[in-house]
């Protein structure tokens, strides 16, 4: 299958997720989970070659699909925590039988009271539109991110830098799973975008904004879609959508974990 889409709405929230192998790929090795019924939502973009990164990040939906309606926002961050844990562990243990290194990319959004939490490894990206306005939520775990961090490189040099695409952590890669975290609150009318690095390589930032405005979640999606297969689509390409329709009550705080397993 060249591409796949899944649409899963609740009164909270309207998701649609797209996924597609790319013009240049033969097979795709991103996978995507949408879970609106429990506010979670992940991209994830394997890598390791021959198969080996579907593999990844099938690993990463399949233990993520399992996390179940959690109790608190400190419950569900716990229970994502916990299921992510597996997948690093599963991946960990297919390298080794394989004798190379696998991995997969992750950006989660995690929705829940009235707040949302954002949780990521790798390059793949969460944005957030407000009010037309968008901002990069997740912050990228690539070599070129570290060098413009650093002051070494400017921005026009990172366009063009010859290891720009180095990703610098992934899950399944080291003995220890690394990821970062960004909370804040949930307005209604906000739309978050979560999406590998194919749709980024091709798309601006402004042009993912003004798509998403001017669409319901699916036809934004399509018409990105569209805009990385018309420029070339150099990778597999993943976009996830999701739209809140009401902030919902409450405020619990993500950042404190629950340290119990489910």
């Amino acid at each position: 299958m060249e591409s796949a889409s899944r649409q899963v709405n609740d009164a909270a929230f309207e998701s649609y997720g797209v996924s597609h192998k790319g013009c240049v790929r033969d097979h795709n090795e991103d996978n995507y989970l949408l879970e609106p019924q429990i506010g979670l939502w992940v991209v994830a973009d394997g890598m390791g070659g021959h198969e080996a990164g579907e593999v990844a990040s099938a690993s990463i939906v399949e233990h993520l699909a399992t996390v179940g309606i959690a109790s608190s926002a400190p419950d569900l961050r716990a229970r994502f925590e916990d299921r992510l844990s597996r997948a690093h562990a599963e991946i960990r243990r297919i390298s080794k039988s394989r004798g190379a290194t696998i991995g997969s990319t992750v950006a989660a959004l995690l929705a829940m009271d009235g707040r949302f939490a954002c949780l990521w490894s790798g390059d793949s990206r969460v944005y957030l539109v407000r009010k037309s306005v968008i901002s990069q939520i997740s912050r990228d775990h690539t070599e070129v991110q570290e060098l413009l961090d650093s002051g070494m490189i400017s921005e026009a040099e990172a366009q063009t830098w010859p290891r720009r695409n180095v990703i610098t952590r992934a899950i399944g890669v080291s003995d220890e799973i690394d990821i970062d975290f960004q909370q804040g609150e949930i307005l209604a009318g906000d739309i978050f975008v979560l999406s590998t690095d194919g749709l980024t390589a091709h798309v601006s930032d402004a042009e993912i904004a003004a798509a998403v405005v001017s669409a319901a979640p699916q036809a934004a999606c399509e018409n990105l879609l569209a805009t990385v297969l018309a420029r070339g689509g150099t990778d597999n390409v993943t976009i996830v959508l999701v739209k809140i329709r009401d902030r919902g009550n409450g405020g619990l705080d993500l950042s404190r974990a629950e340290s119990r397993g489910q």
